[in-house]
Parts: structure tokens; C-alpha cells; sequence
């Protein structure tokens, strides 16, 4: 594409779109496949950020393309109350690889939706209010979900829902809570952050809705045991637990879902993102006596594309696929690598502060002083935009009170290869920015 027809379309771009808070990027893609994006120039990109961090077989996987064909041709979308075999067989699927007592799903849009439906389950079936998130937290940006996002989005947009309530999120490189030998203290924490819930609830607590791992928090994976004290705080005061897996279910993180790592069983599970493996599709599960107490207490969600048998017909393929292949031994071995290769980035470069995460979601936290770990935002960006300018795109996520922190998601397909690659990218991108 010429630069006479890039200028037209940033015209037009600027002219008839709105900015909704996110900048644009300067790239143009015309085409995606696999781990590549491509430009108008044809120029190849490697997606380390899976799209929105949800393609998780990779751009327009083979498979899932002759199924989005097959349905859009005989059978795309219905009236909501009109249910479908390709929506019983992935609820039925779901049912098989979720743990007990989870069994029973509906099937939405995106991850938001998914999370405003739970966080309404259960207020109506435990008929309290107060909603417990952490302070590093992001789970949508409607109402109720919105409320209980912590991380961006909360000025300028009024009053949020009543009965929201912060909790300490576990953010190990920046803790204050710490013991005598510097280590992280996550049980004192986990004391203080209960200690202010239980002096700020007015006797009406919910649920809690957590991340496995927090992604747009900054990749923050909790500590060993984190959870499962965390069930116990919550069982001990009649409070559901709602986990958003939006990032981190379907084998991301080397476990079909993240929270099995500490063998714990939320009461309502949201997926979203890589459910659909790009497309717009989300779930809610729960158990068979949540669903009860919901229709009981007169639970309604509806919405134009509840259960659409098109994107249902996806996920049952998605999961399907995930399966067969072994995806969660994929995501665990190039998750290793990936770890490895970052290790090693932080050992050549004194700004790379921290490295976390588990399986095929890893992240860097990028500091501007290594004595006194000072968040390294704009430096992070520099390093962001010159690893696109060479070919690789990866999202830093700048928040306040912490540094620029780089979430890398490539696909579950990604080659040892192509780590090697984006790894090989990202050294030259530090490189070439600290020696500016």
C-alpha cells in the first residue's frame, strides 16, 4: 500500500471512528494466519498477543474455518429460546472437563457479559449484594463488571454498583507485606486484606471474582496455596467464588483451567476469550444447585445472541481440538521455553525487573532504576514499539504504581521455532533502545 493510501485511510480512521481510550496502531493488517500477521505491504508480524489474547490455535486455524463455513451456510442464529445441538454438545463437553459440582452452562459474547451474569447469579442466589475484586483486578467495563475492575476505567464514569469492595492484590515484586528475609508475605496479607473486608461489609457479601492469574493486573500468577486459603475465607463467610478465565482457560496455562492448579472448584466459572479462538464467544457454568437457587430467586439473562449455535459449533470444535492435541503439554513445553528465554533477557538487561506468569502467558516488568525498582513505563512502550517495528507484536499493559509490563500470548500452536524468533526479536528491541 502506498503512503498516499495510508494517509487516506488514517483520514478516515480519524474522521468517522471514535476513539474509545485505546490509541490506534500505526499498522495496517490485511491478513492473519497462524502466528503471522500481515500488512498492506506484506509485511509478516509475529502475534505474540494472539490477537485481543484470544486466538488461541492461531489465525484462522483450518479447522475452525470449515466450521464457521459449515454453520454460516445451515445454521448461524435463532431466537434465544430456541436450543440447538451444537449448544448442548459444547455444554455437554464443557460438563465432561469441568470438575464436580460444575455442570451446567449458558453460552454469550465476551468476557464481560460472562462476568455481569455471574456477578447478578449471585446476588440472587446467596440475596446479597457486596462484590469482592482485586485491586489490580479487570473483568469487563459494563456496570457490574466494571465495578468490579480495579486496574483502569474507573474515573469520570460515576457511580459504580453498590457493595464494592478492593482486596490487596497479590503483586509479589511490589508488595509491602514482607518477611524477615525480604520474601514475599502473602498469609500476612491475605490477614490485612479480610481485616479491612470484614470492617468495610455491612453484612451482605456475595462473592468474590477473581483471576487465576491477574492479565491486565500485570500477569500477577498467585502464590503456591493463595487459593485455596482463599476458598476457605470465602466458605467461612457464605460467599460464592466467581473465577473469570477469560485469559487463562482452554490450556493456556499448561492445565485445561488455571484454577485446578491448587484443586479448587469455583461456583461460577467464566470463559470467553480463547473459548471462541477469536470469535465472539463466552460461557457460564455453575453447579445444578446454584442454577436452582438463580431460577428461584427469578435470575433473567437475555440477550440477541445467547446461545447462537454458530459460535457454539466453534467452541465445541476449539475444545475439541484441545484435547486431541495435547494442547496443555504444548502450552506447558513452549511456556518453558519462552520462561527460559526471558530469564535469560533479564540476566543481559538490568531493566527487565521481574519475570512472571505459567504456561503460554508470561510477563516482564520492565523498571527504570534497578537499586529502587521505579516503574519503567515509558521505557517498556519504547521497547513495545521498536519490537513492532522489527516484526513483533507484543501488548505492554502501563498502569499506575507499576511498571510497563509485557504480556506475551502467543498462540498454543506457536513452533519452538517461532519462540526462538520472538525472543531473538525482543533482545534486539532492549538493545537498541538502551543504547539510545
Amino acid at each position: 500500500m502506498s503512503s498516499d493510501a495510508d494517509a487516506a485511510f488514517w483520514s478516515r480512521t480519524e474522521k468517522y471512528m471514535v476513539n474509545t481510550g485505546v490509541p490506534f496502531s500505526p499498522i495496517i493488517i490485511t491478513r492473519a494466519q497462524g502466528t503471522r500477521l500481515y500488512d498492506a505491504n506484506n509485511k509478516q508480524i509475529l502475534d505474540f498477543t494472539s490477537g485481543q489474547m484470544s486466538s488461541l490455535l492461531g489465525h484462522s486455524h483450518p479447522e475452525i474455518v470449515e466450521v464457521v463455513k459449515k454453520y454460516v451456510a445451515q445454521l448461524d442464529h435463532l431466537l434465544s429460546n430456541m436450543i440447538t445441538h451444537p449448544v448442548v454438545d459444547l455444554a455437554e463437553r464443557l460438563a465432561r472437563l469441568l470438575p464436580a459440582p460444575l455442570q451446567k452452562s449458558f453460552f454469550l459474547n465476551t468476557g464481560s457479559e460472562t462476568t455481569e451474569a455471574a456477578i447478578k447469579m449471585a446476588k440472587c442466589h446467596t440475596g446479597k449484594f457486596e462484590i469482592i475484586a482485586f485491586s489490580a483486578s479487570y473483568h469487563g467495563l459494563t456496570q457490574g463488571s466494571g465495578s468490579a475492575t480495579f486496574s483502569a476505567g474507573r474515573k469520570n464514569g460515576g457511580p459504580t454498583m453498590p457493595g464494592q469492595l478492593a482486596f490487596p492484590a497479590p503483586y509479589a515484586f511490589r508488595s509491602p507485606f514482607r518477611k524477615v528475609d525480604g520474601s514475599y508475605d502473602w498469609e500476612t496479607e491475605v490477614d490485612f486484606g479480610w481485616s479491612m473486608i470484614d470492617r468495610q461489609s455491612v453484612g451482605s457479601l456475595a462473592a468474590f471474582i477473581m483471576e487465576p492469574i491477574l492479565s491486565t493486573g500485570g500477569i500477577l500468577d498467585l502464590p503456591k496455596g493463595y487459593l485455596k486459603r482463599m476458598a476457605e475465607e470465602c466458605k467461612k463467610r457464605g460467599m460464592l467464588i466467581i473465577m473469570d478465565e477469560a485469559q487463562t482457560g482452554v490450556g493456556r496455562t499448561g492445565q485445561m483451567f488455571a484454577f485446578e492448579h491448587e484443586e479448587v472448584v469455583p461456583d461460577i466459572l467464566c470463559l470467553s476469550k480463547t473459548l471462541g479462538c477469536g470469535l465472539p464467544l463466552a460461557s457460564v457454568s455453575t453447579t445444578a444447585e446454584i442454577e436452582a437457587g438463580c431460577k428461584q430467586a427469578g435470575f433473567l439473562w437475555l440477550t440477541t445472541h445467547l446461545n447462537d449455535p454458530l459460535t457454539a459449533a466453534v467452541g465445541n470444535k476449539v475444545l475439541e481440538i484441545v484435547e486431541r492435541d495435547n494442547i496443555c503439554q504444548r502450552a506447558t513445553d513452549r511456556g518453558a521455553q519462552l520462561r527460559e528465554g526471558l530469564l535469560k533477557l533479564q540476566e543481559k538487561y538490568w531493566c527487565i525487573g521481574d519475570v512472571r506468569g505459567r504456561g503460554l502467558l508470561q510477563g516482564i516488568e520492565i523498571i527504570s532504576d534497578a537499586k529502587t525498582k521505579a516503574p519503567g513505563s515509558d521505557l517498556g512502550q519504547a521497547v513495545s514499539d521498536k519490537a513492532m517495528e522489527l516484526g513483533l507484536s507484543c501488548n505492554v499493559v502501563n498502569l499506575p504504581g507499576m511498571g510497563g509490563v509485557f504480556r506475551l500470548a502467543p498462540p498454543v500452536t506457536v513452533t519452538a521455532e517461532e519462540i526462538e524468533e520472538g525472543l531473538k526479536i525482543l533482545d534486539e528491541a532492549f538493545a537498541l533502545v538502551l543504547s539510545q
